[in-house]
């Protein structure tokens, strides 16, 4: 799968419906039948929505932990609480389980938003406010995490 691209402002409706938006379900056409994995995000008040075979890959991942260490018990339980499957319908719609609306606080006005090889999908208010939080900081920040000397780690 490519990298995913996009910004997307997008109403839910009284059942908790999402219409996927038309450019971003042109790139996931070649995962739609698979299906995906729609979770909480752990640092943010939003959700994620996995494509199956990048869900798969993270959870190889997590397999691989030592379960007889309590904290990797611990993380993993923690990491998969509600997590839920879920399909776009023929419609092109994504239901929302009602307990990931409430985690998320999303009500109608939602912002989906590409996260390379995810989406996260968030309330439209609470989503301005962790861009306007991120971008006090946003240029130590690309300095930090991007600004390496190496080629391995930055871009330049």
């Amino acid at each position: 799968m490519s990298f995913l691209t996009g910004t997307y402002e997008c109403k839910v409706d009284a059942k908790g419906r999402l219409m996927v938006p038309a450019p971003l379900k042109k790139q996931l056409a070649a995962v739609l039948a698979e299906g995906f994995v729609l979770r909480r995000s752990v640092f943010q008040k939003c959700l994620e929505l996995y494509p199956m075979a990048e869900w798969q890959v993270l959870m190889q991942k997590m397999n691989k932990l030592n379960r007889f260490k309590k904290k990797n018990n611990d993380f993993i339980r923690r990491f998969t609480a509600g997590v839920k499957m879920v399909e776009v319908d023929v419609n092109g719609r994504l239901l929302i389980p009602k307990d990931l609306t409430v985690f998320a606080s999303i009500s109608k006005n939602i912002v989906v938003a590409s996260a390379i090889n995810i989406i996260e999908i968030w309330d439209k208010d609470l989503y301005e406010q962790a861009i306007d939080d991120a971008a006090i900081d946003f240029a130590d920040l690309a300095e930090e995490v991007m600004g390496q000397d190496d080629d391995d780690h930055g871009l330049s």
